[in-house]
């Protein structure tokens, strides 16, 4: 019988954070089953250790409706099933290394992040899925697409309230992420210098929205650093799922000289 592990990934609470499956020992479940496995568990992500040698494991991401090729969450949460010490992370997307210090924080470095322009058209569709418009964006921080493992539009808004009531049109919005590749959509309102309030619809995943994303928090730190918004150097407070009534706190670090995006959060077991 597959034994499955249930944890909140960037909470010490588990009823905050954003839950996720951890199944650490998938080497005999082929890919119908580990989706199925993902369905029945509900989560938006459950992570399955298809094989290990030494402290590298190889690791792959199911949503209820789809296999993701990288999940921060997920990531965070089996690296705190594994234990303190270091672990590098074979994904879809290439190689997370992941360190777990003795309190159960986890830490993984991205791949390489990347920013492109949305595509002509993209970003009408999006404010039109989402019931957004213009004049609600914060034209200091413009629409781009990130990536960090997996590919993120980022949209700014204003105003935390605007924020707050999101009520996006699921299948509009679905559609048009299935159609160019998109894992979720980030939606951040920057409060301060270094914090940010963020939310992710999700429905590609088959949930309406994350209540932490541990890749697009990645994402953002590099579309952050490729545009010159804050330092090379900068540590970045993201509060996420607070509107969902689960709180999720993601920090982001940036190393000069480090390509990728270091994202630290905790993960505690849900009790059955």
């Amino acid at each position: 019988m597959t034994e499955i592990l249930r944890f909140a990934a960037f909470s010490d609470d588990p009823k905050g954070g954003n839950p996720a499956g951890v199944v650490l020992d998938a080497a005999g479940l082929d890919d119908e089953r580990m989706l199925a496995i993902a369905a029945e568990v509900g989560y938006s992500e459950t992570a399955f250790i298809t094989s290990r040698a030494g402290g590298r494991y190889r690791v792959r991401y199911f949503s209820p409706l789809a296999e993701v090729p990288f999940c921060g969450h997920a990531t965070v949460a089996t690296a705190v099933a594994l234990g303190p010490g270091d672990h590098v992370f074979e994904t879809n997307s290439g190689e997370v290394p992941v360190s777990v210090d003795a309190a159960g924080v986890a830490t993984l470095t991205s791949v390489d992040p990347e920013v492109d322009d949305l595509a002509e058209g993209d970003l009408a569709a999006l404010l039109a899925a989402l019931r957004w418009n213009d004049f609600d964006l914060d034209e200091s921080l413009p629409a781009k697409v990130g990536y960090a493992g997996a590919h993120h539009p980022i949209l700014a808004v204003g105003s935390r309230r605007r924020l707050a009531e999101l009520d996006y049109d699921v299948p509009a919005l679905k559609a048009l992420m299935e159609s160019r590749g998109w894992t979720t959509v980030q939606l951040v309102h920057r409060a301060t210098d270094d914090t940010f309030d963020v939310r992710d619809p999700f429905p590609v995943g088959g949930v309406y929205e994350d209540p932490a994303t541990g890749a697009a928090a990645a994402a953002l730190g590099g579309y952050l650093r490729e545009l010159w918004i804050v330092p090379d150097d900068a540590v970045l407070h993201l509060r996420q799922g607070d509107d969902l009534g689960r709180p999720s706190r993601i920090t982001v670090r940036l190393v000069p000289g480090e390509a990728g995006v270091r994202v630290s959060g905790a993960a505690v077991p849900i009790p059955a």
